[in-house]
């Protein structure tokens, strides 16, 4: 099995359910590992063939600026489902982070898996 993945990728969004939380934008983290076959696009060198890292980047960037979830626990269960409904992918681990969310700790979060994971 081959992992196609995206590190800190940083979004604003309105998430949260305290009243303050639903006047501002925090920054939130994804850590995403994505299951793809990469021989077939190693071979031919076509990008037209990947599990395009750019293209699903920019669809959870332009899925989570615009939502407005109460709990991160949701928000991740959405991005795994767009992950894997939209790119095709069988198997996702991600894990959402919000930084400086409880004070003492860098960041707090959740970290789910969805799928099967291929051998």
């Amino acid at each position: 099995m081959d992992i196609v993945f995206i590190e800190d990728l940083r979004i604003d969004a309105v998430i949260g359910i305290y009243d303050w939380e639903r006047r501002v934008r925090q920054t939130l983290s994804f850590d995403i590992e994505m299951a793809f076959d990469n021989t077939v696009p190693a071979a031919s060198d076509d990008i037209a063939l990947t599990l395009n890292y750019k293209d699903v980047s920019k669809r959870l960037i332009d899925y989570v600026g615009a939502s407005n979830f109460g709990l991160v626990e949701t928000l991740a269960e959405r991005c795994t489902a767009i992950i894997r409904e939209e790119f095709g992918v069988p198997w996702v681990r991600l894990k959402l982070s919000k930084p400086g969310a409880v004070r003492g700790a860098a960041a707090v979060g959740v970290r789910i898996e969805r799928g099967v994971r291929p051998q």
